[in-house]
């Protein structure tokens, strides 16, 4: 299994922003065949160095997660990220 966990930095981080992507993020739930698990958290502390969401997906191999990079509903959400992000995100890809 692969577990791709993306990290955040909205140019708005007012708790409505945040809300508003969160739940871009969460509605991939369901519409990506390939996506096993899917886990979105908004940050609970809002320290300066704090990111304000984290994404934890999971699938079953890397052609897997290459598909969920392409996928149409995935575009959509790269496409809300873009016009909301504070840079760029972080991410880590593992095998778990």
């Amino acid at each position: 299994m692969i577990t791709h966990i993306v990290l955040f930095k909205l140019k708005d981080r007012s708790p409505q922003a945040v809300k508003r992507t969160y739940d871009v993020l969460a509605n991939m739930e369901g519409k990506i065949p390939v996506l096993r698990h899917l886990e979105v958290g908004m940050d609970v502390l809002h320290l300066e160095r704090s990111y304000d969401i984290a994404l934890i997906t999971k699938f079953d191999s890397l052609e897997d997660l290459k598909t969920y990079d392409t996928h149409p509903v995935h575009e959509e959400v790269k496409a809300h990220m873009k016009q909301v992000l504070d840079g760029t995100s972080i991410c880590v890809d593992f095998q778990s």
